[in-house]
Formats: C-alpha cells, sequence, structure tokens
C-alpha cells in the first residue's frame, strides 16, 4: 500500500524513494521483524493455552526430545506468516501479480499445514495429520494453479522453458510440461522445508538464507540492467518478488528470538511447509529452479535421506541410516543439537554461496 505514496512524488519529492525496491525490501524486513518481535510472546501464550500439552514428539525418535521439547506449543508458522503478509501488503507493488501468485503459495499451503498440526495436536500423535494422498493432492491443485499463472505472465515461450547454470543460452522450452514440473519443484521445496523443521532453529535460518539468496536473484532477474550485465534471464516484474523475501528474513529474525534452543515454540508444518513452498516458486518465477536445488541443498539433502530410507527398508529390510531425516541420524550418533544446528547452517551458507556464483559464472 505504501507504494501508492509514489503518486505523490510530483508533489512531495522525497516520496519518490517508495519506488526503489531495495527500500522498500528494506522496509518490509523491518516491519515483519518487529511485528514478530512485539507480537510474538502474546502469540506464544495464547497457543499454549489452546493446545494444552503442545506438538506431540515422536516415540521413535531422541529420548531427550521427550523430555525437553514435550508440551512446546506449535503453529509457530502463523507468527512468520502473519509478519510475511503484514509486510508484503505495507510494502510490495499491489499491481505486480507475481506478489499474489507467491503470496497465494504461501497462504494457501500454509493452511495445508495448519490443518495437518491443528490434527496432530488434537490426537496429539506426531503421525495422524493429513492422510499423505489427500495433502499431496490439496498442494498440487495449489502448485498447478500457481504454475499455469506463471505460465501467462512471462513471455511467450520462455516463461515455460527450463535455464540451466552456467550457460548463457542453454534454455529448453518444456511447453505443457512446465506446469507438471513448476508443481513439483513446488510440493518438493515445501515438504522439504517441513522435513528439515526438527530441531530447534534448525529449518528457520537455512530458510533466511535461501531467502536472502532468492531475494537477490529476483532483484537481478528483474532488472533489465544488471540482468543483462551478468548474461542471466530477464523476467520482467519478478524484482518485486524481493520485498517477499525481505520480509521472509525480517519474520525469520523475529521467529528465531523465540524458536533460539531451547525453543518457547516451533514452526510446525504451518510455517515449513508454507516457507518452502514460497522458496519454491520464486525460483519457478525467476527462471532458476536448478539453483534452488543448490542453494536448498540442504533442504534436498533431508529429503533424499529419508526417500533412501523408505526405499532400502521395504526393498532390503534394512535402513541406511540410524533414523531419517539426516538430522537425527546425526543425534544418534551422538552429536548435541547445538552441533547439529550451527554445522546444518554452515553447510547451507556454503551452498547458497555456491548457488549465487551461478549469476556470474557462465
Amino acid at each position: 500500500m505504501l507504494y501508492w505514496l509514489v503518486d505523490l512524488s510530483d508533489k512531495f519529492s522525497f516520496l519518490n524513494i517508495f519506488r526503489y525496491i531495495t527500500f522498500r525490501t528494506g522496509g518490509a524486513l523491518i516491519t515483519a521483524a518487529l511485528f514478530v518481535f512485539i507480537a510474538g510472546s502474546p502469540i506464544i501464550d495464547w497457543l499454549r493455552m489452546r493446545q494444552g500439552r503442545g506438538q506431540p514428539i515422536r516415540s521413535d525418535g531422541p529420548q531427550s526430545h521427550l523430555k525437553t521439547k514435550l508440551g512446546t506449543p506449535t503453529m509457530g508458522g502463523l507468527m512468520i506468516l502473519s509478519g510475511v503478509t503484514l509486510a508484503t501488503l505495507l510494502w510490495a507493488n499491489p499491481s505486480n501479480r507475481y506478489v499474489w501468485v507467491v503470496l497465494g503459495v504461501t497462504l494457501c499451503f500454509g493452511a495445508i499445514g495448519f490443518y495437518d498440526d491443528l490434527l496432530k495436536v488434537r490426537k496429539q500423535k506426531s503421525d495422524t495429520g493429513f492422510s499423505g494422498r489427500m495433502r499431496i493432492g490439496l498442494e498440487a491443485i495449489v502448485a498447478i494453479t500457481a504454475c499455469l499463472a506463471l505460465a501467462q505472465l512471462g513471455r511467450p515461450g520462455f516463461s515455460t522453458s527450463l535455464a540451466f547454470p552456467f550457460f548463457k543460452d542453454l534454455v529448453v522450452n518444456l511447453s505443457w510440461f512446465f506446469v507438471i514440473f513448476g508443481a513439483f519443484i513446488i510440493i518438493g521445496a515445501g515438504n522439504a522445508v517441513n522435513l528439515t523443521d526438527g530441531l530447534d532453529g534448525l529449518a528457520i535460518v537455512p530458510v533466511m538464507i535461501a531467502a536472502l539468496s532468492f531475494g537477490m536473484i529476483a532483484y537481478l532477474s528483474g532488472n533489465v540492467v544488471f540482468a543483462d550485465y551478468l548474461q542471466i534471464h530477464y523476467v520482467a516484474g519478478t524484482g518485486e518478488l524481493a520485498v517477499l523475501c525481505g520480509a521472509v528474513v525480517g519474520a525469520g529474525l523475529g521467529f528465531l528470538w523465540f524458536n533460539a534452543p531451547p525453543a518457547s515454540i516451533f514452526m510446525g508444518d504451518t510455517g515449513s511447509l508454507a516457507l518452502g513452498g514460497m522458496i519454491g516458486t520464486i525460483a519457478v518465477a525467476t527462471k532458476h529452479e536448478i539453483a534452488l536445488a543448490i542453494i536448498g541443498g540442504l533442504f534436498v539433502l533431508e529429503a533424499v535421506s529419508v526417500i533412501v530410507q523408505v526405499v532400502s527398508f521395504k526393498l532390503t529390510g534394512r535402513r541406511v541410516f540410524e533414523m531419517a531425516p539426516i538430522h537425527h541420524h546425526f543425534e544418534k550418533k551422538g552429536w548435541t543439537e547445538p552441533q547439529i544446528v550451527i554445522r546444518f547452517w554452515i553447510i547451507s551458507i556454503v551452498l547458497a554461496l555456491i548457488g549465487l556464483s551461478t549469476l556470474k559464472l557462465r
């Protein structure tokens, strides 16, 4: 909404600052962070009162979790999504359709995750949320709708193409298959972040790193001058998505204040599914789907560890890891929770730097 102040810049020249994406991205970051800092404690108290025993803990997990995490409220994603939505509505250009597509996916995935969390809290079992098929089906409807919209927003031909990093002109037009491919990316990103959210602070910092990275990618891809200089593909309008990424970083900082060990609240599927879906949608919109696999490599690793574990157990009856996702494997190996979290943060930073290098190495 504040973007509309640009219309008054003829009379008040200082209002012209609202025209700049960088300024509004900073404003969104600060707004989201302040909102979560201020509203965090009341929201946690309300959720604790409503949930009673809090998030159910896996009985087959590390025994330390049963002692230290039992009774901690979940659905902390409500704090994050509220801050992101408020900041986006205040600072983003409301006429930009990319903003509405990405925000729509974020809130829809958040609603799916919220209902899943609600079922788990009510039944007090960690594995009694949505049925897998119903959950994936709902996610697919949202993701396919978003990809159809993205295909209409971009340039004909290019909007349904897959661009390869490290190459200037290597682009493959996927045609109608783009919708299926893009939906797979969005659903995969959402569920990969969801699997990563298993230790205090483990998911939110890599999400912030990914959001920061894709905020930069969106800004550069949406700026014709920078895109031409870096020889990356120009996607008109995607620069505005940097504002949403800034909001995620700000809300993430606020949430981390309460999620730092020992956590006062868990993100839950409400937040992890929504934030993963959001990052996946931005990757599809900016034509950096492959870069997402690098920048979000930690999320990929967590998801692959679960797939390998399930496939191995069904085919051979043996487990590759002591427990999946892989962060629990390292817990079983004797790593402390802070060791795992901080080391995984370091991995996320390194992967993000490698992913961002694809913007220049062409």
